[in-house]
C-alpha cells in the first residue's frame, strides 16, 4: 500500500500590475488549486501597492496564498514559473518591472533552501510591506532565519511605500477539492 505524502504548508506571494490585475491574481490562484496534491488554505485580502523600484508603471495588486502541498520546493517553484509563462509573463523580464503575474514562494514550512534559482524563505520578505501585510492577514509565522515573527518584521520594515487594502476578495476555485 502506498503511503500518502506529507503535506507542507507554503505561503505564495502574488502580484500583478498589467491588465485585469485582480483577474490575474484569481487566475493564478485557480491554477495553483488545480495542481495535483496541492490545496488552497487561507487567502489574504488584495492590496493596492505602489510599485517598487524606479520604473514608471501601474500600481500593483498583491495577495498571499496559503497552500498545502506534497511537492518539493523545486517542483512547486517550477509549477509557479509555468503558471507565469502560461499567463503571458516572458521568461526574461526586467527586475521590478511591470508584470502580468509574479508568484514567489515566501515560506515553505519552517525550512530553508538556498539554491541558485530558489531561496526560501524569500530573501526580501522583511523589506516588503506588500508581502508582510497580506501574509499577516492569514498567519504570523516565525521567519526561520531571522527568528522574528512577521508582525515583528513589519514593525522594523524599512519599506515606506504606500499600500492599502482593496475591496476585491479572491475566492477559492469553485471546483476546489476541499
Amino acid at each position: 500500500m502506498k503511503q500518502p505524502r506529507e503535506k507542507h504548508t507554503v505561503f505564495i506571494g502574488a502580484g500583478s500590475n498589467i491588465g485585469d490585475r485582480t483577474g490575474n491574481l484569481q487566475q493564478a490562484l485557480d491554477m495553483l488549486d488545480e495542481f495535483p496534491q496541492t490545496s488552497i488554505g487561507k487567502i489574504s485580502r488584495v492590496y493596492h501597492s505602489e510599485p517598487f523600484g524606479s520604473v514608471e508603471q501601474e500600481w500593483f495588486f498583491n495577495a498571499v496564498f496559503q497552500l498545502y502541498t506534497a511537492h518539493s520546493p523545486q517542483t512547486l517553484f517550477s509549477y509557479c514559473q509555468q503558471i507565469e509563462r502560461r499567463m503571458g509573463r516572458p521568461a526574461e523580464h526586467m527586475r521590478w518591472g511591470p508584470r502580468i503575474i509574479d508568484l514567489d514562494i515566501l515560506l515553505y514550512d519552517d525550512a530553508t533552501h538556498d539554491l541558485e534559482t530558489l531561496t526560501i524563505p524569500h530573501p526580501e520578505i522583511s523589506n516588503r510591506k506588500f508581502v508582510l501585510l497580506p501574509l499577516l492577514d492569514i498567519d504570523n509565522p516565525l521567519h526561520p532565519v531571522i527568528g522574528k515573527t512577521m508582525s515583528e518584521l513589519l514593525e522594523a520594515c524599512p519599506d515606506n511605500s504606500t499600500i492599502e487594502p482593496y475591496s476585491h476578495m479572491l475566492l477559492k476555485h469553485r471546483g476546489s477539492r476541499r
